[in-house]
């Protein structure tokens, strides 16, 4: 086949990406009015055959003696799948047409370089070499900046890298750059520079505002080139989308309630912590919602349910938020609560940023409290309902993908019912709770002592419950180390297999074993870490993970001996009798929020094998890639996938999210946001005043050990007999690991927490809500955990870890 031959093409003729992404890209931004350099493209560019009139173009551009560039804009370069950076040649610095001609041989002929060859090939790409002739600009300065951040995947941050002089020690990595990025709103949030900075703040944002304009035109996230020259002025060289983008990590956010509404991660982030699945979001965050919304129904603050806003949550970033603002209804409301008691009960501290609602008059807020008492104080009706509805509870499993659909659609009804029912359980431990903390508190302070010392003691009265559904859960899986432990070749044969292949020969097997194993998964293996979520396994659906665990706890039995943790009582000496009823209705309280929760994941179990088990009949009839994609669909979304004909464009937007997720999981964001909580970059380090940190007992007693901090239950797994736990938060799913530590430190939490519970009932000192433990120890330092005043004294720093500033 003859090689089509070279010619000129200038730029204003350049409407298509024929002449590679390049000369598209400079195309694009000369039309629209950018400055851009001077420049010509020699399409079909040879080492040998030369388009005619090249030397005449050539001298039209050269008038002025400044010094080209040559530039690959090969087919498929710089496109909105592959970049092709570095695999061919560019030549700078061209001066005289025969160094243009030997730049143009040079750049031509690297087409057929090995690596280029293999790049081509990976990305299924062939075509043309086509080459852009570019004047050069005399800069001062020079970079990249890119619309969105390629690193977190944030569409929100603009990111300028600078170096003084030409860019291209920047683009080959012979030079550090100075690093800013900017947010939306035009203004610098983060900075990394050097002594003697490239650029000025108004020259990063208006660099910053130039790429977000080109972006628009575009309509995609964009990797471009500038320089700034020696009058100052911005010129632009290059514009390509960026090819290693997710999908945009805020698609499939809410609508924010309120400008100035007050958005926490605290108290939601302990039943949804992380980042989830949009279906997840539209099942479990859905339902939360709904619960949430039907208590304010019920306390007269709201006159229906709203099923198409969210009022209560939002979800931003693949993230649940508690909406404080909408909150407020209750301290204004309701007789007996104020929104410093509000806020302490959600965010652990006075929330400055929530404005209070008018109080309503006294006879509204004494009817109204007399109904969401009632309310929750009647919950034990609602629990047998629920009971009575679960053993005619049939799992999802029809054969067809419409038929599963409409099975799975109507137990979300049930799943909302769930729900609310867990919330008024919960709502009834925390009306308990809180009565006794305040109580034992005044009684403290009447008597001379400290705030912390009434909240330690009241800690420890609700210590004590019995069958408390996540401590029994623990106290059968530990029957089965137990068990294990006893048995030498069993216990040697656990351990040296692979953790899900113990696991599997376990079930499989019939002896006592197996069988009290068996009867821990019947009644427990619902449950598991992150159990909410639809997508995520439980740990009977999961035997790597419990396998894990369970190794883990036997080798702390082996080299331990019994470690089971007795029962711990509540004290009695020294208590009113009103105090102790108190107490015994917290105790009930944590009894009965422990079995609703457990319901609640019962149903969000099957409703995930059913929506995995759509995923399964529509990946075999080819609808879906995968079964797991069925999980990255908002729930109003998926009768399109089950009954449209063409769903080809709906698929690549949903593999895009799934693409989103693990950037999504990385982000961090502050405990209280005003308005759409933006992500926050977490400092390695806080001040610690004198040594402490200090946060609010939940458990009473005081141990020294060794941290180990663990942001993840993956993380957790590295735990060793007698270290102290330091997490952003626990559910259950590390609970199993409480047999191990020797104290629990949260970021966040309260004293009716998961957490906080399980280790009241195992005699664990507990501090949570220490607002950033896991970012001040660091695995290996030495600690005093004072559950009694809701301190962590740093004793000795990791020599493995830089030392945290001390006051």
């Amino acid at each position: 086949m003859k090689q089509p031959q070279s010619e000129l093409v200038e730029l204003s003729d350049v409407i298509d990406a024929r002449y590679g992404g390049k000369a598209l890209g400079l195309a694009k931004l000369a039309a629209a009015g950018f400055p851009v350099p001077a420049a010509f493209v020699i399409a079909n560019a040879d080492a040998v055959d030369l388009p005619a009139g090249l030397e005449a173009r050539y001298a039209r551009m050269s008038v002025s003696g400044g010094a080209v560039a040559v530039r690959s804009s090969a087919a498929g370069e710089d496109g909105a799948v592959s970049s092709f950076a570095g695999q061919y040649e560019s030549v700078l610095g061209v001066a005289g047409y025969d160094d243009l001609l030997a730049a143009i041989r040079h750049c031509a002929a690297s087409v057929s370089s090995d690596r280029a060859t293999a790049y081509r090939s990976d990305a299924g790409i062939s075509g043309a070499m086509h080459l852009v002739v570019q004047e050069m600009v005399d800069a001062r300065a020079a970079g990249v900046v890119f619309t969105a951040d390629p690193a977190s995947g944030r569409r929100d941050l603009c990111v300028v890298d600078a170096v003084p002089g030409l860019g291209e020690s920047l683009v080959d990595g012979s030079a550090s750059s100075d690093h800013y990025e900017v947010d939306h709103t035009g203004q610098i949030t983060n900075r990394q520079i050097t002594a003697s900075p490239a650029l000025t703040d108004d020259e990063v944002m208006a660099v910053a505002a130039g790429a977000r304009t080109a972006q628009t035109l575009w309509g995609e996230p964009l990797d471009l080139e500038w320089a700034i020259d020696r009058t100052g002025g911005i010129r632009w060289l290059q514009a390509r989308p960026i090819t290693t983008l997710p999908g945009d990590l805020n698609e499939m956010d809410s609508t924010v309630a309120g400008e100035d509404h007050v958005y926490t991660r605290c108290n939601i982030g302990e039943m949804m912590p992380g980042a989830f699945c949009p279906l997840t979001a539209s099942v479990s965050g859905r339902a939360i919602e709904y619960a949430m919304q039907m208590v304010q129904v019920a306390g007269g603050f709201q006159d229906s349910y709203h099923e198409d806003r969210w009022l209560q949550l939002g979800y931003f970033s693949g993230h649940l938020f508690l909406n404080m603002t909408e909150g407020t209804a209750l301290s204004a409301g309701i007789l007996g609560n104020s929104l410093e008691q509000y806020s302490l009960s959600i965010a652990g501290r006075v929330v400055p940023e929530l404005v209070p609602k008018p109080p309503k008059p006294f006879v509204r807020r004494l009817v109204n409290t007399v109904r969401l008492t009632t309310f929750a104080l009647s919950a034990g009706r609602a629990i047998r309902r629920l009971d009575r509805d679960l053993a005619r509870f049939d799992a999802p499993s029809a054969a067809e993908p419409a038929a599963l659909l409409a099975e799975l659609d109507a137990v979300i009804a049930l799943y909302n019912e769930a729900t609310l029912t867990h919330v008024r359980s919960s709502a009834r431990s925390a009306v308990a709770a809180n009565m006794l903390e305040q109580t034992v508190t005044r009684e403290a302070v009447r008597a001379g002592r400290s705030e912390d010392e009434g909240r330690s003691r009241a800690a420890a009265l609700m210590a004590g419950a019995t069958n408390v559904e996540s401590a029994v859960m623990l106290e059968h899986l530990d029957d089965v180390i137990g068990r294990l432990a006893a048995d030498k070749a069993e216990a040697e044969a656990f351990l040296d297999r692979d953790p899900a292949e113990a696991v599997t020969r376990l079930i499989a097997g019939d002896g006592p074993i197996s069988r009290t194993f068996d009867e821990f998964l019947r009644r427990h293996g619902h449950r598991g870490y992150r159990e909410l979520c639809v997508r995520d396994p439980s740990w009977a659906d999961d035997p790597e993970g419990l396998g894990t665990i369970m190794q883990a706890m036997l080798r702390a039995r082996l080299l331990a001996g019994d470690t089971t943790r007795p029962a711990h009582a509540a004290p009695q000496e020294n208590v009113s009798p009103v105090v102790r009823v108190m107490a015994r209705l917290a105790r009930a309280g944590a009894r009965g929020r422990e079995a609703t929760k457990s319901r609640m994941v019962l149903v969000a179990h099957r409703l995930s094998h059913g929506y995995r088990l759509l995923g399964e009949r529509l990946a075999s009839t080819g609808r879906l890639p995968d079964a797991d994609l069925v999980f990255f669909f908002d729930r109003s979304e998926l009768p399109e996938l089950v009954g449209a004909d063409d769903v080809g464009d709906l698929v690549d937007r949903v593999r895009a999210r799934r693409a989103a997720l693990a950037f999504q999981a990385r982000l961090e964001f502050p405990d209280v946001s005003v308005g759409k909580p933006v992500p926050t970059r977490p400092q390695p380090s806080q001040e610690i005043e004198d040594g402490v940190i200090i946060g609010r007992p939940a458990c009473g007693g005081v141990v020294e050990g060794t941290v180990r901090v663990a942001t993840t239950i993956a993380q957790a797994r590295e735990l060793r007999p007698g270290e102290v736990l330091v997490a952003p938060v626990t559910d259950v799913g590390w609970t199993p690991y409480f047999t191990l530590i020797a104290a629990l430190v949260t970021d966040i939490g309260s004293s009716v927490s998961h957490g906080a519970v399980v280790a009241r009932e195992y005699g664990l000192p507990c501090v949570v809500n220490t607002q950033g433990a896991t970012r001040v120890l660091h695995t290996g330092d030495r600690v005093r955990v004072d559950g009694d005043r809701g301190t962590v004294t740093l004793l000795d720093h990791s020599s493995a870890a830089p030392s945290p500033t001390t006051a």
